[in-house]
């Protein structure tokens, strides 16, 4: 007869429900975080950078003329602005609200996008820089060369616009700042203080830890 063990066999560990969408809602949310902040970074950095640049025709010759991101357009840097703050707002508010939110970060990234990709053939502001190097307010720049950076530019607020995208889609499933609040927007009631008998001196030790008076109510 063979030996027979009292030992239960350990069977696997059920999963525990909602852990793969408590998953999926952190990947996603650490997605738009990375996809936001970087792509911000991406526009603020780039449109400082050199746009575009060309020669102004001065007395006596001629001068090289420059004009970066900022002179050409502000707005991506603006929208990229925009769109970091609502990054954070993103986590303060909830249901409808949020939706709001996520929809402004979209549309910054995609308006931030299209100001840089129309700048990137922009002549205006290296002729407006030919005009006050000449004196001249007819003045206009030559030998346009356009530079990569638009392009850079326009790559970064692509990726404000897919955090946007992120969290329109998976916004719904994440959490809020302020977790001590209820649904409705109301903290939630302080725990009751636990009764302390005098009579026994490790209770009023452990009130003292908790801060409490335990000589109240007495």
């Amino acid at each position: 007869m063979g030996y027979v063990s009292a030992v239960p066999v350990p069977q696997p560990r059920a999963a525990r429900p909602g852990g793969a969408a408590s998953s999926g809602a952190r990947r996603s949310l650490g997605a738009a975080l990375l996809l936001g902040a970087l792509g911000a970074t991406v526009v603020l950095l780039s449109a400082g950078q050199k746009w575009a640049e060309g020669t102004a025709s001065v007395a006596g010759g001629s001068v090289p003329v420059e004009a970066d991101g900022g002179a050409v357009t502000g707005v991506p840097t603006a929208l990229a602005i925009v769109g970091l703050a609502a990054l954070v707002a993103v986590f303060a508010v909830r249901r409808t609200g949020r939706t709001m939110v996520s929809a402004l970060l979209a549309l910054s990234g995609a308006g931030a996008a299209l100001a840089a990709v129309l700048g990137a053939s922009d002549a205006s502001a290296l002729n407006a820089e030919a005009a006050r190097m000449s004196g001249n307010t007819a003045a206009a720049a030559v030998g346009l060369s356009h530079t990569a950076w638009p392009y850079v530019t326009a790559v970064g607020a692509a990726l404000i616009l897919a955090a946007g995208l992120f969290a329109l889609r998976f916004g719904k499933s994440w959490p809020a700042m302020g977790g001590r609040y209820e649904r409705s927007g109301t903290p939630r009631a302080a725990r009751r203080q636990a009764a302390v008998d005098p009579d026994r001196p490790e209770d009023l030790w452990k009130a003292l830890d908790r801060g409490e008076d335990p000589t109240r109510g007495a």
